[in-house]
């Protein structure tokens, strides 16, 4: 009981507010790999390898050759609202990343277990970093190449009742590949390589635009498909679009990108 005077809001702890917030980036392991992805995009990657167990329950791994990060970096990462993508309010308006918030490692960390190998440019050493529900186990030098290794494992381990609330293992795999292709649309220049657990699905060279389509989409789409580019009102519009050979009566094979994002606009 609350005595005479005393007041009843609090600031919540840390741990508690990033589980919270996990609740808004993490639904699935779908979410993960694409925060995960867009930090090794920002990361200036041009080679990612993703893994994925038992549809991302139990391991999301992505590998990249991007920047890397020395030590003090690998571990401010982990923290709500630690971002290197933005630091005025004006920036705002400027925004050229895919993440900026900083906060998507921190919630991912609260409700999983993490393990980061890392190394910038001109460090001799890399970083090893483990986390468990957001709390840091293990922090040490560790021999590695230049970029990232972030390994996302046993999701929600700590909050049981979010886990009950997964799909079975081929559902999420499907959700999981889903966000991949996008990733493999918009990005068509990196290289990607992609696993479920030891078997390899695809490894794509970086290429063309409408050398990614037919890679993924099958030869019929080399004749059929019809390049778009133009501007109006400093918008400029590129892409592909299908003759009537490749005529769907649904929207399934409509890929959109705002600014190479994903997006749903159900009107075109």
């Amino acid at each position: 009981m609350n005595t005479a005077g005393e007041g009843k809001i609090k600031i919540l702890p840390d741990f508690l507010s990033n589980k919270i917030a996990a609740g808004e980036v993490v639904d699935r392991p779908s979410s993960i790999v694409k925060e995960l992805v867009e930090n090794s995009i920002d990361a200036a990657a041009t080679e990612l390898t993703i893994i994925v167990k038992e549809g991302g329950k139990s391991l999301v791994q992505v590998v990249d050759n991007g920047e890397g990060m020395p030590e003090s970096d690998a571990i401010l990462s982990f923290e709500r609202h630690s971002t290197s993508k933005i630091s005025k309010v004006e920036d705002l308006h400027r925004i050229k990343t895919l993440g900026f918030r900083g906060e998507a490692l921190a919630s991912i960390a609260s409700v999983s277990m993490i393990e980061l190998k890392t190394r910038a440019q001109g460090n001799p050493e890399g970083t090893f970093l483990k986390l468990e529900g957001g709390v840091v186990k293990a922090l040490e030098k560790t021999a590695w190449q230049q970029g990232t290794s972030v390994s996302v494992k046993n999701l929600f381990f700590n909050t049981p009742a979010r886990r009950k609330f997964l799909k079975t293992d081929n559902a999420e795999y499907r959700h999981v590949l889903t966000v991949v292709n996008r990733f493999l649309l918009s990005y068509p220049e990196i290289a990607m390589a992609f696993y479920r657990g030891q078997q390899p699905i695809f490894r794509y060279s970086g290429q063309s635009p409408d050398e990614r389509i037919v890679s993924l989409f099958g030869d019929s789409y080399r004749e059929n498909i019809i390049p778009v580019d133009f501007k109006f009102s400093g918008i400029h519009v590129t892409g592909f679009v299908g003759n009537t050979d490749l005529f769907r009566a649904a929207r399934g094979g409509q890929y959109l990108f705002l600014n190479r994002r994903f997006i749903v606009n159900k009107s075109l």
